[in-house]
């Protein structure tokens, strides 16, 4: 693996400041999470040193299974959902989303053909499959959805690239072709990069 700095972080006697304040953001949200024991794998340069488990992004959108996040991804990605994943369905449906299908959060892995982490490995990044409706409808991401749902998926795709530094989905790989793959990566100058 290439290095990566963030492979050092190791959970301190305390609780950083920021990670408390995060908390107490999530909590304002209404986002529903539970603390998790930190994660490392030194030998491929995976760590989270204050993972939690999200369980819904806000009072009324669940998410599962088992999300497993850094703080700053869970509150950007509870902050999407009310400000633009909640919106769109409004306008698109008539209905709110009920709950949100991810294909991943923390898993200690490298990019898929590189040596270099995937922002996964850091609990940086969620990968989001399919949204379903209340009123029980589901919208899967996939290359060619029906055109409602294209209507609603482009919308969300297109703004979160903004919030999130790296933004894919079906047409940026085959890898990406059944998800969204949101994540925080740091890039020089704030950049973004969305495919």
């Amino acid at each position: 693996m290439l290095p990566d700095p963030r492979s050092a972080d190791r959970p301190g006697e305390n609780m950083p400041a920021e990670e408390v304040a995060c908390r107490e953001r999530l909590k304002a949200l209404g986002v529903e999470f539970e603390e998790h024991k930190a994660e490392s794998d030194p030998e491929i340069g995976c760590s989270i040193p204050y993972p939690i488990v999200i369980k819904t992004l806000n009072k009324s959108v669940a998410i599962g299974p088992g999300t497993e996040l850094n703080c700053s991804m869970a509150e950007a990605a509870a902050r999407f959902t009310a400000d633009v994943v909640q919106p769109a369905a409004k306008a698109e449906f008539g209905t709110e989303v009920k709950s949100i299908s991810q294909a991943s959060a923390f898993v200690c892995r490298p990019r898929h053909g590189t040596r270099k982490l995937s922002e996964h490995a850091f609990g940086n990044a969620l990968d989001i499959a399919g949204f379903t409706l209340s009123d029980g409808r589901k919208i899967e991401i996939s290359p060619s959805p029906p055109e409602k749902d294209a209507k609603f998926l482009n919308a969300v795709r297109k703004a979160a690239c903004g919030p999130f530094k790296t933004v894919l989905g079906p047409g940026a790989d085959a890898d990406h072709a059944l998800h969204f793959h949101l994540d925080l990566e740091p890039r020089r100058h704030g950049s973004t990069f969305c495919q």
